[in-house]
């Protein structure tokens, strides 16, 4: 089993629609997942419900409470996506951090996110497994516009960063649509959806190592 843990100190960044998504390329690829939302918004909760009817169903569960949800995770598990609670410190993550193999961190393009962020990072350099590279921690610059000045040095400034920029995912109404249907990008076809789902290429090779 593959776990992926997506957790910002940032609320409002985009780790939800980071987590569904993530969730729902893996239910599309015949895995079984497993959605852990321990955001007490249950934001991700509510997307895994209104997709329960689909074939490519994301099974969600409550992690609010820290050892309950282990006995709900089914054996049969291959990809668990976590969706970390807003504002959560590395040593608020602990239980997390101990058997994550990735943690992916969103960054949008403000000075203000840049710097919540630092501190956050901060936190998870200090933790053995993140020091010993056991654990990778991956950058995705979210909701850019490259057309703009801001977006382009956020990326620039990214990756100077000691974490890797594993992806740059454009800005786009439709996540915002996409969430509140149970859906993904990677449940359409058309042209235009195909572009935004380029997007998301590096993080899943970065997610594949």
């Amino acid at each position: 089993m593959k776990t992926v843990l997506v957790a910002s100190s940032k609320g409002g960044v985009g780790k939800t629609t980071i987590a569904t998504h993530l969730a729902a390329q893996a239910a599309l690829d015949g895995l079984n997942t497993v959605l852990l939302d321990v955001d007490p918004q249950r934001s991700s909760t509510r997307w895994a419900e209104r997709r329960a009817g689909s074939e490519s169903a994301v099974l969600p569960l409550d992690g609010t409470r820290r050892k309950a949800w282990r006995k709900q995770l089914p054996e049969d598990t291959q990809r668990l996506v976590i969706d970390a609670p807003a504002g959560a410190m590395a040593g608020d993550l602990e239980h997390l951090l101990e058997f994550a193999d990735h943690v992916v961190v969103p960054v949008q393009a403000s000075n203000l996110d840049l710097e919540a962020s630092v501190p956050f990072l901060d936190s998870l350099a200090r933790h053995p497994r993140v020091r010993k590279g056991e654990l990778r921690v991956g950058l995705v610059g979210n909701r850019l516009r490259p057309w703009t000045n801001a977006s382009r040095r956020t990326v620039e400034l990214l990756k100077q960063w000691p974490y890797p920029l594993v992806g740059e995912l454009r800005d786009s109404q439709a996540y915002v649509f996409l969430t509140g249907w149970g859906k993904s990008l990677f449940d359409y076809h058309s042209a235009k959806v195909r572009e935004h789902q380029e997007d998301w290429q590096p993080l899943l090779r970065w997610l594949r190592k």
